[in-house]
């Protein structure tokens, strides 16, 4: 049994058309992460300059400052249909390619601003790049530098990148949580919370902060369909619980301390520096420039491999996995998502940014709610793991397709994109249906959730449905099993 489900010989060992070993699941000597390695994980997520943004962003706009053992790509096989999940992982390998740009061109500027604090002079490097480029030269260089010293990082395994995020988890933290006392000594929240009122009123207002909520959850939305690639690693179905109370606590902190520094920079610079970066630029203290610097360069190389580049890899391995490994897909993703989605033009104001991070969550959301409906109350938690790697198995659907999720989502991103299309060019007048944009994540999760549970329980895939007790507990996984009618089961 245990040769059986070896990774050699696994599902479709004689076929690696549909799968290699880094799909496969994962066997128990590489289930090596604990209870503390996830923690380790949601602190590494939650502190990223993304999050810092996202919190000091509301400020610029106008506001106040009040365990499976598979991925992600197979996993979604079993509520999409095997060829109609291809969708779904084509749209989150690109937004992860997005995703890794920005964060690698975010990298970039910490490395700008160590090299200032240690050699001042790099300030005075000349442009020699055209103005509408949106990055200059110096600029350029220390981009270059920041994806030569990031790629060999992309290239240790998830078993062992582990070890990065616990020391993050450990710095990054302590490091932000001196900028937060600094910016309260300089800038007491006297002073630099509590007079503030925001410039907006009334409706205005109100979708202000609906439009930042989405805009917030748009970026959880991400980490939320990513959570199978990691869990997959747990030693054991308990170490991975520790993720729902860590999650909302880290994102929570980290926003805050965003919003908190930020609102002391006005009032000593009497401007929003909603980029932290630009904050440090602000300061005469190079030891403390090059620290803080350092900070947000380790803060952004563990996000930008946690929840990007491995995600990008997990998609691409299953697009093509007889070519592509989690490793060659890392690559792929240094190269697509490095250079040619020119990340600068996405981060030149906070606007963008926000647009950029609501617009995805109107495919994320629905994604999200059809898998978490399927699983939880179509299937019941019982899934035929060989019949997510045969396209001809039980979960092939309509010719490999799912029409309830293909409905859900006709009912959930249609409406969305005549917002999206408004938000990216503001001279489209669309009427009031842009405000359907402004709670995408709200209607795209709890639409197609319903519309899909609707559709699954009038018309059911009976054919997907395992049925029997579970008879033969596998070795792979404590919570796997062998059902009466030959599938092997996860519940």
């Amino acid at each position: 049994m245990r040769t059986w489900i070896s990774p050699s010989t696994w599902a479709l060992s004689e076929n690696t058309t549909w799968s290699n070993s880094d799909m496969e699941p994962v066997p128990p000597e590489k289930r090596t992460w604990s209870t503390k390695n996830y923690v380790a994980y949601w602190v590494t997520a939650s502190t990223n300059i993304a999050v810092w943004q996202f919190g000091s962003s509301m400020l610029a706009i106008g506001l106040s400052w009040r365990a499976p053992t598979y991925s992600f790509p197979v996993l979604i096989r079993s509520s999409f249909g095997f060829w109609f999940s291809y969708f779904a992982v084509i749209t989150r390998a690109i937004i992860a390619m997005f995703w890794f740009g920005i964060f690698t061109y975010t990298g970039s500027k910490c490395v700008y601003q160590m090299l200032r604090a240690i050699w001042p002079s790099t300030a005075n490097i000349p442009n020699r790049l055209p103005t509408g480029a949106g990055i200059t030269t110096s600029g350029m260089m220390t981009y270059m530098i920041y994806w030569v010293i990031q790629l060999p990082f992309m290239l240790v395994s998830p078993q062992k990148i582990r070890h990065l995020f616990t020391a993050k988890a450990v710095i990054v933290p302590l490091a932000w949580l001196t900028i937060l006392i600094w910016a309260m000594v300089k800038a007491p929240p006297s002073i630099s919370l509590e007079p503030k009122h925001s410039k907006l009123s009334g409706s205005s207002l109100r979708w202000a902060w609906l439009h930042a909520l989405n805009s917030a959850l748009g970026g959880y939305a991400t980490l939320a369909v990513n959570i199978p690639d990691f869990t997959r690693y747990a030693k054991n179905p308990r170490s991975q619980l520790v993720q729902l109370a860590v999650m909302p606590v880290a994102f929570t902190f980290m926003a805050f301390v965003g919003i908190a520094v930020t609102s002391a920079g006005e009032v000593l610079y009497n401007e929003t520096l909603w980029d932290p970066l630009d904050l440090i630029e602000k300061w005469d203290n190079r030891a403390a420039a090059f620290f803080a610097a350092a900070s947000f360069f380790l803060a952004t190389l563990g996000t930008n491999i946690a929840t990007n580049s491995l995600s990008a890899a997990n998609d691409m391995a299953a697009l093509c996995p007889k070519y592509v490994n989690i490793r060659r897909g890392q690559v792929i993703c240094a190269v697509l998502g490095g250079w040619a989605l020119c990340p600068w033009e996405i981060l030149a104001s906070a606007p963008k940014f926000l647009t950029f991070v609501s617009g995805y969550s109107i495919f994320f959301a629905p994604f999200a709610g059809i898998m978490v409906t399927d699983y939880w109350l179509v299937h019941r938690s019982r899934v035929d793991v060989s019949g997510m790697y045969d396209s001809h198995g039980r979960y092939r659907y309509w010719r490999g397709i799912n029409w309830r999720a293909a409905v859900a989502l006709l009912c959930t991103i249609p409406p969305c994109l005549p917002g999206l299309i408004h938000n990216i060019n503001n001279r489209i007048e669309v009427g009031n249906v842009y405000h359907i944009y402004d709670i995408a994540w709200f209607y795209g999760f709890f639409v197609a959730s319903f519309v899909y549970w609707t559709c699954s329980t009038l018309w059911p895939a009976t054919e997907t449905f395992v049925r029997g007790t579970p008879s033969e507990r596998l070795s792979l996984d404590s919570d796997s099993k062998v059902s009466s009618d030959g599938g092997r089961v996860q519940d």
